[in-house]
């Protein structure tokens, strides 16, 4: 079973998500916060990393940016989530080595399965 991890500051989001995704039998560990995320990526091997792009302790960038310069780390795929379609921080995020984006709110739970599998696989 592929391993996930999904950092976003909205609960209700990311329950929807980890609902949606462990229903496609992915297993999912949910982190409310950047900090959280970080330390999870510590203890776990994740195959994929969902990032939101704005939580209150750091950007999504500024923890893809930690991500990807760690030998540990940077061969994970990233996915970005965002609520805003920024062009500055999609563009900053793909920069920084993220595999895709979505946009939050244009994207229901099997259209995120759909990204997930074209990232990882079943």
């Amino acid at each position: 079973m592929k391993n996930i991890l999904l950092v976003d500051d909205e609960h209700e989001v990311a329950i929807v998500f980890q609902t949606g995704l462990a229903a496609a039998g992915y297993q999912v560990t949910l982190a409310q916060d950047a900090k959280t995320g970080l330390e999870q990526v510590k203890q776990s091997k994740f195959d994929l990393i969902i990032l939101d792009q704005m939580m209150p302790d750091m950007s999504g960038n500024s923890v893809l940016g930690i991500l990807k310069s760690a030998d540990t780390t940077k061969a994970i795929p990233v996915l970005m989530l965002t609520n805003f379609n920024q062009d500055e921080l999609l563009k900053e995020a793909l920069s920084l080595g993220a595999s895709d984006y979505v946009l939050k709110y244009q994207v229901e739970p099997k259209d995120l399965v759909v990204k997930v599998k074209a990232l990882i696989g079943e």
